[in-house]
């Protein structure tokens, strides 16, 4: 073949006097976390659920820290009483109003809630749901009976109890309400004066023998506060209650103390400072659910975490000498393993609470539950994970450069690994919050005496008026259900955004 003659000038090098190098790159690198970052962030459903448990953790923090009452604070008259907010109610919108609905109330209930709200200035009448109707003959005559289904706010229709006091408290509570202008003590009704009715402290007008109102002729109730002078208590000198011309008496003496009329209401604000609101209402033990959700979750939360961190602890590196040097050594351990597993969880921590509980204390004996076979989930995970990557081409060739079995496990093939048991250690986290509050729902695990509360236990307390006050169970339930769905969601997005196979990859 003859080839075309070329000139030799087109031979001249065009780099003969320069330094050849690598041309920079033109885009910017991304490191491993900001690649699993960016990644992370594409799954919408995981980022939504990131935020969820952000706005948990915030509330479990916060919630105890701005709620104005404590764990210990439980108050036995408002129990199971609905979320309550009088700022809210006062606009009747229908919620934060303390509702809860009073069927087949007639006309006696009716003057009785009327009585209340005369008295103490606070309605507890919210709202007449139904009006039924019905003609009945009485003494040869037809007349209408009407029975109502009302709902009424349970703060208000507190209205007014039967108190002892000391002298001094008494004195205490007249100085008080002449500093803030808010009537504590009413005028004292004689059971004598309205037919021995000694337990409805809120019938302060006159009745019939059956309790019934009497109004006058103009449908007024007519005051029966006593102006009695004997067995009078302590000396009254503080505010009246309107129509009061200084007769009536506000205490009787009870064995060295005073037996009067208090509205509780504004007792409350008396002894507490403020008034009783309830943002999520009130449990079983009369304690503010908001603020117990927090303390409970704040265990629990907690608790998961040290779990977890426990567990990746001792299943990484059983898990890592298993995969990594097989063979007798593997065959050993997964027997141990096996025979750990065995152990039924709920004996475990059954048995624990029996006999090593009184000796550590009921926390660490659960933790220790916890600890004997938690990890055997991560170590199997992590053996698992070893066994695929020993083998690769990457794990060759260090070995064969002369890295070392440590270097090997933990440099090179654990953060291979790391996303799978991340995800896993994600999972771990809700898992154990389950069974912790499944544990103290059923009252196998008592923590009261070293959290205050869980979220179990609120649980439990709500089902013992979960038709009467459904909020009791609905907010305790609604708290965890978020938290396990949210953490079960957060954990694919951390599996997907950690996978080494998936780096770099535009989605």
């Amino acid at each position: 073949m003859e080839y075309e003659h070329i000139p030799a000038e087109k031979f001249t090098f065009t780099q003969m006097d320069a330094s050849l190098h690598d041309t920079k790159l033109e885009t910017k690198s991304r490191s491993y976390l900001a690649d699993a970052f960016l990644r992370f962030r594409k799954n919408k459903s995981s980022v939504v659920a990131a935020i969820i448990i952000a706005f948990l953790l915030v509330f479990a923090i916060v919630s105890p820290i701005i709620s104005p009452y404590t764990i210990n604070q439980k108050d036995k008259f408002y129990q199971s009483y609905a979320p309550f907010v009088r700022q809210i109610a006062d606009m009747k919108l229908g919620i934060f109003d303390g509702a809860t609905t009073r069927p087949s109330q007639n006309e006696k209930s009716m003057l009785y809630w009327r009585g209340i709200a005369e008295e103490t200035g606070m309605d507890p009448l919210i709202n007449i749901l139904e009006t039924t109707s019905t003609t009945v003959v009485y003494r040869g005559k037809e007349r209408e009976e009407y029975t109502y289904t009302i709902e009424t706010n349970q703060y208000y229709e507190k209205g007014v109890i039967y108190l002892v006091l000391s002298y001094d408290e008494f004195d205490r509570i007249q100085a008080w309400q002449d500093e803030t202008g808010i009537q504590v003590i009413y005028p004292y009704v004689d059971p004598a004066d309205i037919h021995g009715i000694t337990d409805h402290p809120n019938i302060w007008y006159k009745v019939d023998s059956s309790g019934a109102a009497q109004p006058d002729k103009d449908g007024n109730l007519v005051p029966v506060y006593s102006t009695k002078t004997q067995n009078t208590g302590a000396e009254y000198h503080s505010l009246r209650i309107p129509g009061d011309d200084g007769s009536y008496v506000y205490s009787t003496a009870k064995s060295g103390a005073v037996q009067c009329r208090v509205c509780y209401y504004n007792y409350y604000q008396y002894l507490y400072g403020h008034e009783p609101m309830y943002l999520m209402g009130t449990n079983s033990m009369g304690q503010d659910l908001f603020m117990a959700i927090g303390v409970g979750a704040r265990f629990s939360i907690v608790f998961a975490i040290c779990v977890s961190a426990i567990n990746l602890f001792l299943g990484a590196i059983y898990g890592a000498v298993e995969g990594y040097y097989g063979g007798a050594i593997d065959m050993t351990m997964e027997r141990i393993s096996d025979i750990l597993s065995g152990i039924p969880f709920v004996v475990a921590t059954t048995l624990f609470q029996l006999h090593l509980a009184q000796k550590v204390g009921v926390v660490p004996s659960f933790l220790f539950a916890y600890v004997v076979t938690g990890w055997i989930g991560m170590a199997s995970l992590t053996r698992k994970q070893f066994y695929r990557f020993k083998g690769q081409e990457f794990i060759l060739a260090a070995r064969t450069l002369g890295a070392s079995d440590g270097r090997l496990m933990f440099k090179h093939i654990f953060p291979n690994s790391i996303g799978t048991i991340i995800t896993s250690v994600a999972l771990v986290i809700p898992g154990v919050i389950s069974s912790e509050t499944q544990l103290t729902y059923l009252g196998i695990i008592n923590l009261s005496d070293f959290a205050g509360t869980s979220i179990g236990t609120l649980m439990s307390q709500g089902q013992v008026a979960m038709t009467s006050a459904p909020h009791a169970i609905f907010f305790p339930s609604l708290f965890v259900s978020l938290l396990l769905i949210s953490f079960n969601l957060f954990g694919n997005g951390l599996r997907d955004a950690f996978n080494p196979t998936t780096r770099g990859e535009d989605d």
